[in-house]
C-alpha cells in the first residue's frame, strides 16, 4: 500500500484549491457581503440559500443542515470519496504531485477507485475521438452531417466513434495500464467467457461529463441497421455513473444557466448540441432516464432557487403523443417546482435537432421563447380530452382540470389559473369555477359528468328521453314555456319556426322541436284544438307522445291571457340565451387556439364569432323594437 499522504502535500492541495472555485463547480454562488458567498445547499433540499462559503478561512458551512468543513471535506461529501481519494482528486486538478510516507507514488492498484475509473474514461474519450476521424467512422460522420453538425461541432462536444471490434478499446486501455477489472467496473467493457469485451461497438458516442468536466460515461447510438442492440445505449450504473444524478451538457451550460436564470431540458444528445449551436446555451438532457427529483435539485443549485426572481426550467417535448406523455410525466415528477416550470412544444412534432436542420437556428430560439407555463400546458392538455362544445363536456373538463388548479400551493397563482380555466372552458362564470376548485381542494367532487374523447365511452350515452330533467332549472323553464306556447297557442307562435334545435338544451325539448318541424312547423297548424292531437299522432313513440300531451295541458306561467308581446318575449329570450351559449363556445374555442400556430382555424372561428355577435345584436334590437 502507498501509505499516508504527506501532511505538507495535503496542505499544498488545500492552498491551491480555492474553496469558492471548487464549490462553484457544483453550485452557483452569490456574494453575501464581507467577502463571503451563499448558495443552495447540495446536501439537503432547500429553496432559500443557507449554504455559506468563506474564502478567507477556506471553509464552508450550511446553517440549514449543520454540515460544514474545508475544501477536502466538501469533495468527500459531494463525491462520496474517502479522505485520500478527495485529496488525490483535488491534487490532479491543482497540478500537485503527491508524496506518500513510504516515499513512493501510489501504484495503479493503490490509487483511489474513483480516480482510476475517471482516468479510464478520459483515455477512452480520447481514443474514441481519434477513431471518429478514421475511415471506418464514415457512417458516424455521415450521421452527423445529415443532422447539420460539422467536424468543429463534433470536437466541441467531444464526440467519438467506437470501432466494430470486440476488444478495440479494451486492448488500448490495457496498454495504458488498466486492468480488465477496472475496465469492466467503469462500464467500458463487459465480462465474457474469454475475458473483457468492449461495451460499445460500431456506435457514435457522446461523452457524459460531471458538472466539473470529468467524463464519467457515454451515450451511444447505433449506426448499422442490422445491429440487434437498442438504438441508444448508455453506460450502465457504475461507481461514477449515476444517470439519475447526471445531466448531459451541464458542464457546458452551467454558467449560462446561472446568468440567464433558465435551464432548458431537451430529450436527446443531438438536441442539446442543436440548442447550444443555435444560441440556446442553457440546454441539457437526461442520460437515458426521465427527469427526476435529483435532477431538479441540481438545477435548483444552479438557479440559486430564487423562485420569486425568475428562475425557470423549460421542458421541450415533441408535439406527438409520446411528447405529450413525457410532459405529463415531467409534471408528475417535479410537481413541486411547477410554478417556475415551462413547456415548449413544437406543433409539427420536430425536435430541436430537426427543427434547426429544417428551419435554422432562429426557429430553435423561437421555440424556447414561445414557452408556456407547465400548469397552463397541463390544464389545456386535460380539458382538450373533453367535448367542450357541450355543457356536459365543459363540466367534465372543469372537474378534471380543477384537480390540477387545486394542487397549486400559491393562493394567488391558484386563483389566477382558476380565472384562466373559466376562460378556456367558456363557462364565463369565474365565481362558479373558483368554487369548484375550492371543492376539489377539500377532496371532492370526484365524479365526471362526461367521458373524455377517446376514452371508449360515449359522452352522450343515455342522453335520450331518460336523461336527467329538472323542471326547476330556469333555462328549462324558459324552453318549456316556448314549447307550451307552440303547442297551445300556435297562432301566437310564428317566431317559433325561427328557433334552431340547438337553442334547446335537453334531448326532450329538441325532440319536440324536431317533431313540430317534421310536420311543417307551427305555420302548418290548422285548428288549434287539433294541433296537439296531430303532434301526438306524429310522435315516434309513446314517451314522446306523452310528453306532448303534458306540454299541451300544462298551464303557462303568466297572469292573464298570453299575447303576441308575451310570445315574442319568450321566443326572443330562448334565442338570446342560445346565441349567448354560441358566443361563449366560440370564445372558448378561441381561448384554446394559438393565434400563431393555428392561424387559419383562429381566423375562421373569429369570423364565425363576429357573425354570431351580429345576429345577437339583431335579436336584441328586434326584441327592443317590439317593446
Amino acid at each position: 500500500m502507498a501509505g499516508r499522504i504527506r501532511d505538507e502535500d495535503v496542505a499544498l492541495v488545500r492552498e491551491r484549491s480555492p474553496i469558492a472555485d471548487v464549490v462553484g463547480e457544483y453550485l452557483q454562488l452569490r456574494g453575501a457581503g464581507g467577502g463571503s458567498y451563499k448558495g443552495i445547499c447540495p446536501f439537503h433540499d432547500e429553496k432559500s440559500p443557507s449554504f455559506n462559503v468563506t474564502p478567507s478561512r477556506n471553509l464552508w458551512y450550511c446553517f440549514g443542515c449543520g454540515e460544514g468543513g474545508d475544501v477536502i471535506t466538501f469533495i468527500q461529501r459531494i463525491e462520496h470519496l474517502s479522505f485520500s481519494e478527495s485529496v488525490e482528486h483535488l491534487a490532479q486538478h491543482a497540478g500537485v504531485r503527491l508524496r506518500y510516507e513510504q516515499g513512493r507514488a501510489p501504484s495503479a492498484g493503490d490509487q483511489g477507485q474513483r480516480q482510476r475509473l475517471v482516468d479510464a474514461h478520459r483515455e477512452a474519450a480520447e481514443f474514441y475521438a481519434e477513431q471518429l476521424l478514421s475511415p471506418g467512422a464514415l457512417p458516424a460522420r455521415r450521421f452527423l452531417s445529415e443532422r447539420g453538425f460539422t467536424r468543429v461541432d463534433a470536437e466541441q462536444f467531444g464526440l467519438g466513434f467506437a470501432p466494430p471490434g470486440w476488444e478495440s478499446l479494451t486492448a488500448h486501455l490495457r496498454q495504458k495500464g488498466f486492468t480488465d477489472k477496472e475496465i469492466i467496473t467503469a462500464g467500458l467493457a463487459g465480462q465474457g467467457r474469454r475475458g473483457a469485451y468492449d461495451k460499445f461497438r460500431n456506435r457514435l458516442l457522446w461523452p457524459v461529463r460531471e458538472v466539473t468536466g470529468e467524463v464519467v460515461g457515454f451515450g451511444a447510438r447505433k449506426l448499422a441497421s442490422d445491429d440487434d442492440g437498442p438504438k441508444y445505449l448508455n453506460t450502465p450504473e457504475t461507481p461514477i455513473f449515476k444517470k439519475g444524478h447526471l445531466l448531459y451538457g451541464l458542464d457546458l451550460a452551467k454558467r449560462d444557466i446561472s446568468r440567464e436564470r433558465q435551464a432548458v431540458i431537451v430529450e436527446g444528445y443531438t438536441d442539446v448540441m442543436a440548442c447550444h449551436l443555435a444560441g440556446v446555451r442553457t440546454a441539457v438532457a437526461t442520460c437515458g432516464t426521465s427527469f427526476g427529483e435529483e435532477h431538479l435539485k441540481i438545477l435548483r443549485r444552479m438557479l440559486l432557487g430564487r423562485s420569486n426572481q425568475g428562475g425557470k426550467v423549460v421542458f421541450t417535448f415533441d408535439g406527438d403523443a409520446a411528447g405529450q406523455k413525457a410532459a405529463v410525466r415531467a409534471f408528475a415528477e417535479e410537481h413541486g417546482f411547477a410554478s417556475e416550470t415551462f413547456v415548449a412544444v413544437q406543433p409539427d412534432g420536430l425536435d430541436p435537432c430537426d427543427l434547426r436542420l429544417r428551419h435554422g437556428d432562429s426557429a430553435v430560439v423561437d421555440l424556447v421563447a414561445a414557452k408556456k407555463p407547465l400548469y397552463e400546458f397541463m390544464i389545456r392538455h386535460v380539458i382538450e380530452q373533453y367535448d367542450l362544445d357541450t355543457p356536459e363536456g365543459r363540466m367534465a373538463g372543469l372537474d378534471a382540470a380543477a384537480e390540477i388548479v387545486a394542487s397549486i400551493r400559491n393562493e394567488g397563482v391558484r386563483k389566477l389559473y382558476g380565472v384562466k380555466l373559466d376562460h378556456w372552458l367558456g363557462i364565463m362564470d369565474e365565481e362558479f369555477v373558483l368554487r369548484r376548485v375550492a371543492q376539489h381542494m377539500r377532496g371532492g367532487p370526484r365524479t365526471r359528468s362526461a367521458a373524455p374523447r377517446g376514452s371508449g365511452q360515449d359522452p352522450a350515452a343515455g342522453a335520450g328521453e331518460s336523461a336527467p330533467y329538472d323542471p326547476r332549472d330556469p333555462s328549462l323553464q324558459r324552453e318549456r314555456q316556448a314549447l307550451k306556447l307552440a303547442l297551445q297557442y300556435p297562432h301566437l307562435a310564428g317566431e317559433f319556426d325561427m328557433i334552431e334545435a340547438e337553442a334547446f338544451t335537453v334531448p326532450q325539448h329538441r325532440a319536440v322541436h324536431e317533431l313540430i318541424r317534421n310536420v311543417g312547423g307551427v305555420a302548418a297548424a290548422g285548428d288549434a284544438g287539433q294541433w296537439a292531437v296531430q303532434l301526438r299522432e306524429a310522435a315516434p313513440n309513446e314517451t314522446q307522445s306523452a310528453f306532448v300531451t303534458e306540454l299541451a295541458v300544462e298551464e303557462l306561467e303568466i297572469y292573464g291571457e298570453p299575447d303576441e308581446h308575451f310570445a315574442r318575449e319568450i321566443f326572443g329570450t330562448v334565442r338570446s340565451h342560445s346565441i349567448n351559449r354560441q358566443v361563449s363556445n366560440l370564445k372558448s374555442r378561441l381561448g384554446r387556439l394559438d393565434p400563431s400556430a393555428d392561424a387559419e382555424e383562429y381566423q375562421r372561428v373569429f369570423a364565425e364569432l363576429m357573425t354570431v355577435e351580429q345576429r345577437k345584436r339583431f335579436v336584441r334590437d328586434a326584441a327592443g323594437g317590439g317593446t
